[in-house]
């Protein structure tokens, strides 16, 4: 069962951060999950939310505020091509792209790294079927991963329509007849987030192949 690390060590370090990231790799994770989104001036960064939230509380919606200026209000904003140069090809990473988000520039880089042979393996994931089409008909040799909050049915939808191969779950909606059926069915299931190493290794026996946790810590081999 691969161990991926949310926002890199979400529990552990802040999140979606250089820091962060290299304490998924710390701790041994198999992959490293981060989110993407895109500056008023087309700057691809790492962040959660599509606001960044300076330390007296003040919110700026990214895509209304330069790189610059939002790295003045968060200094350990990263951006994409930071991440590139500094975690390379030392894990697969699974790359999440937020809904709504400008696919363009995201593409460009993930191109332009390519190209270089500084990002061979990697997936593109998104809770968003728009986005990951467009992602798709962009990079279509990209493997992609469905997110799906809630519903099997529509996970399983979407995939056949991305001919996408891994599912990532809600680990609050799953329970192990399904995590058997979508083995069964010829699917990889990650399950998200989920710190309980019991629980992983109970759905593990099932068929669970993947768990997107904030404290990798907690699941690292000894």
């Amino acid at each position: 069962m691969k161990i991926i690390g949310h926002c890199g060590a979400r529990g552990l370090a802040p999140e979606n951060t250089l820091v962060g990231l290299e304490k998924g790799l710390k701790h041994q994770v198999d992959e490293l999950e981060f989110d993407l989104r895109v500056t008023k001036d087309q700057i691809v960064i790492l962040n959660h939310n599509s606001f960044i939230t300076s330390p007296n509380g003040k919110q700026y919606k990214i895509n209304r505020y330069s790189f610059k200026e939002l790295r003045s209000y968060k200094p350990d904003l990263a951006t994409f091509s930071e991440v590139l140069d500094s975690v390379g090809n030392k894990v697969p990473l699974y790359i999440e792209v937020k809904p709504k988000e400008p696919i363009e520039p995201i593409v460009k880089i993930i191109q332009e790294y390519m190209k270089k042979g500084k990002l061979t393996n990697f997936y593109l994931a998104s809770k968003s079927q728009k986005t990951l089409l467009g992602l798709n008909k962009k990079l279509p040799k990209v493997p992609k991963i469905v997110i799906e909050p809630w519903s099997g049915v529509r996970a399983h939808i979407r995939a056949r329509q991305l001919n996408a191969k891994i599912l990532s779950m809600n680990q609050l909606w799953l329970w192990s007849g399904f995590i058997i059926s979508v083995k069964r069915g010829g699917y990889i299931l990650y399950a998200y987030t989920l710190n309980d190493p019991i629980k992983a290794a109970k759905w593990q026996k099932y068929g669970l192949s993947g768990v997107i946790t904030d404290y990798p810590d907690r699941f690292e081999k000894k």
